[in-house]
Order: C-alpha cells, then structure tokens, then sequence
C-alpha cells in the first residue's frame, strides 16, 4: 500500500512539474511576442561621449528593454515592448538628443 502511494505521489509531481514548465514558456513566448528589435542608423554618432549620451538617455525611455550601441558602424539596435512605445517615438527620444536616424532595412534573404 506504501508502495502504491509514494507511486502516485511521484507521478502527481511529475505531472504538476511538467504543467509548470510549459506555463513558464507560454508565459515566456507571450512576452516575447510584445517585444520588437530594430536597427537604426545614427550618422552623426561620432565619438564615445555619443555613444554614452545615446546609452544613458534611450536606454531609460519608457518600453525600452535593450540597447546595443556600435560606434564603429554607427548604428544601434533597440529592443522596445510594442504596447507601450514605438518606433517614432524612438526616434523622437534620439532627436531630442540631437541625433536624426533611420531605419536599418534587413538586407538578409
């Protein structure tokens, strides 16, 4: 009878493991569907006092959640949660700043 019980008590946390893991993913896949990245094009990006302006600013503007500055290609990636900004709002963040951009278009096939 021991037996039998300890049984079913490893296969109910067995199964109520697994629930929980395949919550937390959908619950991750559903995050990540709000989540938008985009590439911009900041010419006028020049020196690594740019760089740290663009860092500190953008990085707290409400909905951003990543920020990747490459000074050399002068371009930054911006990672942003659609339902509470969007791209030209962005945009207008870095003219505020005193920078224009534009899109990156994906040239991949």
């Amino acid at each position: 009878m021991k037996t039998k019980t300890f049984f079913i008590t490893m296969i109910c946390t067995i199964l109520m493991l697994a629930n929980m893991q395949a919550f937390a993913q959908d619950k991750k896949e559903k995050k990540d569907a709000n989540k938008e990245t985009i590439e911009l094009s900041v010419p006028t990006m020049h020196c690594k006092n740019c760089q740290k302006k663009i860092e500190k600013n953008i990085s707290y503007e409400k909905g951003i959640t990543d920020l990747e500055v490459d000074l050399e290609n002068k371009t930054v990636k911006v990672t942003y949660k659609k339902d509470q900004t969007n791209l030209e709002k962005i945009q207008l963040a870095f003219e505020k700043l005193g920078y224009k951009t534009e899109i990156v278009e994906n040239n991949s096939k």
